[in-house]
């Protein structure tokens, strides 16, 4: 190796202790190299959308620190600055041409549009198309309607959270799960966008964006945001560079699936206001297409048909599958908005940019309900208090619509009279929901009626139709619907005609452009709702199992009895709602189960005849969920069901594994499967954000691993140090990073016996385009120059994003370390930090014992009560003073020993103990003399320590005292990472080593291994091995 590489190479181990190390062996010289782009000289930060591409950007200048962290590189900011003034891409200025050249001597006066020459007439009217169409887009746009007001979209527009997204996958979940992952990352750095920025390019892309696709789970914002883009064009605040901008809706394109259009005849249609005006390739347009999940007609994107002409007639699909591939008008661009599920049929070569929707974070939901109520701040605060009272409710305020039902049903309740209880369940908030409804239909609607119930018999006539229609189409994957579907369920279109026009924040119609109806619910949680509340009123009202496709030979005779065996109705509902490939029957499952509670029963009063509570019910249902989760693999099946025992308010699944984790007495063997699903059901429900997961605070090993994997691929951080893995656990990592929905930022493996085979495994998932890991963490892993090349092929596959890697107390050799400096002088590398030393062959050791070292105790500090023998290895509690000389470091009253050796770096031993002794480290300045605490091992600020009895084990700083729920053994593993700030306490036993504790302080000076031996029991003692 030269001797310039073998400066640039890593000389320093930071970080790599049990949660971080500052290794100092040797203490090498520090070396800083920037490198930068010869060509770079100004760097443009936003893209010309009047050219093809914009103008290349220049690579930043990249420093790499090659032996020390530079503490920038930890903090770059993640924050877009798109939203800076740019100059225009596109030129709008209308210029006349040059009286002299050929085209004016025609005598017809020309203009430049662009790029391209064109008529004064042409101009005029597209200057003329382009003000008729916003003033078209003003008027549609500029107010936001409900059952009760009116507002301007401007004023209660509240900002939407959007982020970076993935390309889609095929979603096999419900919703809600996108949520829970959503509340989960609310305090996590992400890089967001700005809405006016999401049809372009990130600083530094080099590329133009086409094809821009936005995804996010029903009623996140979706449509709202793009309303309020095409409004804030229209008004000239944004956007400007764009000419012509049509938002289309997928429902309102529906109603022409049996038509064909030119793409300009289909533009001229819903936009008659730009009639006078065709020229579109001449000009910037962008199209906005909202909500491909509810296309009902073929994209055919697979076909190889080809439409080039913005003048031939064609089926939408056919129009749509040349815009979105870029066949037909090329100039143009797309922004697709869509529900997870349906984005991943669009092509990912299709698509340039991918955004995401979060809806509103913990912020964006205050600031929320203060707009909605105005100046009633007091209000405000209070509403949104008892929502995060609930954290169901408040995970699914992550949702604007249901932040809008929140309000209405949490004003009503505390502006009512009578004292009720706010709602704590998803249940009971729908619950009330829906009686507001029927109670505002009966207050307009119904005057005079002298019963005291809300519910009239045409009221409940209503909502059961509603309900009808809401589960018939919730099983085909409906949201919305036409007159065929209405028809299809045998429900009258004049009637749902009606049910729109008194409950208007139900269920809503749409007249489109053909005077076609389009009806739906407010939202899907709506419709879910409905439907629950449909089988369960026609179950108690006909003894009907709305869920089963045939009833059983007795439902007449129950019936007529009265009886009704509900736990076959919720059985039957459990078992319907695992079988769906795509979870889209979870919160119907969890409503129907909310509902079957007696505090639902209350609140239906009216709707339903109250029936008597059967006592075998519940414990029939649990049971069966129960059984389910024992035999369940699917974490995202296992987990709807916890909610479901959740709803059946039967938690002794989760308070068995809070006990058990509270004792310590968990152990991987003789967990049942459930227990598992419990363990990850508290870890991913967990009021914490899962920042970062330590494996080993539960179980390190494989098995522990394997059971707690979405934990991990929930997490940002993961640190499995010293948690004996094995190939086996790098395999499924690998499957994890490849996840295009893993968020793990920062992996750190050290101390496993991982080896060059786990490491290849591990690189299957370095190498995927999915994986967005910044930091992995490889120090003492048993690594040799063929695992560095399983790492380089990776880095190289995937060079983008992997920022800091840590391969310290392994052998790469000098053939390794070149194969990894080569990729780092690749200017695509991402690659800013590369720890490679201390490395060499006496690394190669299993486990910590590469750490070893070899302590002898010191005579000088020993109580004369303590005797030294094997070559100073060993120490015994005896009754006879020793004939020790006097000195001023012997300890004096406590029963106590220090070793000659002060510690600084990364060192291991291990200590045969029995009787009762503390076995710690301690700074050198600890008193000798005189029985005070701070004298006392474990008893101040300068020692920790552990104590070691045969009844249990504890911990012990600065005189606090933890217990270790530990079976002990009589030898103890000692791990010192000085510059990590990490002291570690293993078990040892022939089976494997077993964590007991880590202690995380900033270690000012040298520490020095310590021991005290008890007076009692007699002949305690300890060994140095």
């Amino acid at each position: 190796m030269s001797e310039s590489e073998e400066k640039a190479e890593t000389t320093q181990s930071s970080n790599d202790g049990l949660p971080e190390d500052h290794e100092n062996h040797n203490q090498p010289e520090r070396i800083e190299m920037e490198r930068e782009d010869s060509s770079s000289s100004s760097v443009s930060q936003r893209s010309d959308r009047s050219r093809d591409y914009p103008p290349a950007f220049n690579k930043e200048v990249k420093k790499i620190e090659v032996d020390r962290e530079d503490s920038s590189s930890s903090s770059v900011s993640q924050k877009s600055d798109r939203s800076r003034d740019y100059p225009p891409a596109f030129n709008k200025e209308v210029k006349k041409i040059n009286q002299n050249t050929p085209e004016a001597q025609t005598g017809q006066e020309k203009m430049v549009l662009g790029e391209t020459t064109v008529g004064k007439e042409t101009i005029e009217e597209m200057l003329l198309s382009i003000s008729l169409l916003q003033s078209s887009i003003r008027k549609k746009f500029e107010s936001m309607f409900t059952a009760t007001y009116s507002a301007s979209l401007s004023q209660i527009y509240t900002e939407l959270y959007i982020t970076e997204g993935r390309p889609a996958e095929v979603n096999r979940e419900h919703e809600i799960r996108e949520l829970e992952r959503a509340f989960r990352k609310s305090d996590r750095p992400e890089t967001t966008i700005k809405p006016e920025d999401i049809c372009r390019p990130p600083p530094g892309g080099n590329k133009a964006i086409r094809t821009a696709i936005t995804m996010g789970v029903a009623g996140i914002g979706k449509t709202v945001l793009t309303n309020k883009f095409a409004l804030d064009w229209a008004e000239g605040k944004t956007n400007q560079d764009i000419q012509f901008l049509f938002l289309f809706s997928f429902r309102e394109l529906n109603l022409l699936k049996e038509e064909k259009f030119s793409l300009v005849e289909l533009i001229h249609h819903f936009y008659s206001e730009t009639k006078g005006f065709s020229r579109f390739a001449d000009s910037q347009v962008l199209f906005i297409f909202d909500g491909l999940d509810e296309c009902r007609f073929p994209l055919k994107l697979n076909s190889t048909e080809i439409l080039t002409d913005v003048d031939q007639p064609a089926s939408l699909g056919e129009l749509l599958t040349n815009l979105i591939k870029g066949k037909l008008l090329p100039s143009a661009q797309l922004w697709i908005t869509s529900r997870p599920a349906a984005a991943s049929q669009i092509p990912a070569e299709c698509v340039d940019m991918v955004t995401e929707v979060r809806g509103f974070n913990d912020s964006q939901k205050e600031e929320y309900f203060k707009k909605r109520f105005g100046e009633d701040e007091d209000q405000a605060t209070t509403v949104y208090s008892q929502i995060k009272m609930s954290r169901s409710l408040h995970i699914m305020c992550h949702i604007p619509v249901f932040c809008w039902i929140s309000a209405t049903v949490l004003d009503q309740l505390l502006k009512s009279k009578e004292q009720r209880e706010t709602p704590r369940s998803l249940t009971e908030m729908y619950i009330h929901f829906v009686l507001i409804q029927v109670q505002m239909k009966k207050i307009k609607y119904d005057v005079g009626s002298e019963t005291d119930s809300v519910w009239t018999p045409e009221s409940r006539q209503m909502i059961l139709s509603l309900g009808k229609l809401a589960f018939e189409q919730l099983q085909k994957g409906n949201l919305f619907f036409y007159d065929s579907d209405l028809t299809e369920s045998g429900i009258d279109v004049r009637a749902a005609s009606v049910c729109s026009g008194v409950f208007t924040q139900i269920f809503k119609e749409e007249i489109g452009l053909h005077q076609g109806r389009v009806f739906c619910f407010v939202h899907l949680s709506v419709q879910e709702f409905l439907a629950a509340l449909y089988v369960h009123v026609t179950f108690y009202k006909t003894a009907t199992n709305q869920l089963l496709e045939k009833q059983p030979a007795s439902v007449w005779i129950d019936w007529l009895s009265g009886k009704r065996n509900a736990a076959l109705l919720y059985q039957s509902a459990i078992d319907k709602a695992l079988q769906s490939p795509n979870g889209h029957l979870d919160l119907f499952l969890r409503f129907l189960l909310g509902l079957s509670q007696q505090n639902s029963q209350v609140l239906l009063r009216g709707l339903l005849k109250q029936t008597e509570a059967d006592s075998t019910v519940v414990p029939e249902t649990v049971q069966h969920i129960k059984k389910k989760l024992s035999k369940q693999e699917s974490v995202e099946k296992s987990i709807n069901l916890f909610h479901c025992l959740m709803e059946l308010q039967d938690c002794s699944l989760i308070e068995e594994i809070q006990q058990r984790l509270a004792s310590g007495s968990l152990s991987p063997n003789e967990m049942s499967s459930s227990q598992w699903s419990a363990l990850v059901f508290i870890l991913l429900s967990s009021e914490e954000n899962l920042k970062e997961f330590e494996l080993k605070k539960y179980f390190a090993s494989d098995v522990g691993l394997q059971r707690l994997l979405p934990v991990i691929k929930e997490s940002s951080r993961a640190v499995l140090s010293c948690c004996n893995l094995t190939e086996k656990s790098c395999e499924l990592l690998a499957s994890v990073l490849s996840s295009q929905s893993c968020n793990l930022k920062y992996l750190d493996l050290r101390n496993n016996e991982l080896k060059d085979s786990g490491l290849k495994l591990l690189c299957e998932g370095l190498q995927s385009p999915h994986c967005k890991l910044e930091t992995l963490r490889l120090s003492g892993c048993l690594i040799t120059k063929t695992g560095v090349d399983y790492l380089a092929k990776a880095l190289s596959s995937n060079p983008s994003h992997l920022k800091e890697l840590h391969l310290t107390f392994n052998h790469p050799e000098d053939s390794g370390v070149k194969v990894l400096l080569e990729g780092w002088k690749n200017q695509s590398w991402a690659l800013n930090i590369l720890k490679m030393k201390p490395r060499g062959a006496n690394f190669m050791k299993p486990g910590l014992k590469k750490y070893a070292v070899d302590l002898t105790l010191d005579e000088n500090t020993a109580h004369r009560n303590l005797i030294l023998r094997d070559n100073n290895k060993t120490v015994k509690m005896v009754k006879e003073k020793q004939t020790y000389p006097d000195h001023p470091e012997r300890f004096s009253y406590w029963k106590q020993v220090l070793c000659t050796q002060g510690l600084t770096g990364r060192y291991y031993w291990e200590v045969e103990w029995k009787g009762e002794v503390y076995i710690a480290v301690t700074y050198r300045g600890i008193r000798r003399k005189g029985e005070r605490d701070d004298s006392s091992l474990g008893k101040n600020d300068k020692s920790w320590s552990l104590l070691c009895s045969d009844k249990s084990h504890s911990v012990l700083h600065n005189n606090i005292e933890t217990l270790v729920h530990v079976v002990p053994s009589s030898r103890v593993g000692v791990y010192l990472n000085s510059d990590g700030g990490t002291l570690s306490f293993f078990k040892v036993c022939s089976d494997g080593v077993t964590h007991l504790h880590t202690f995380k302080a900033t270690f000012s000076e040298p520490v020095y291994p310590a021991f005290r031996v008890r007076t009692l029991p007699e002949n305690s003692s300890l060994t140095l091995c």
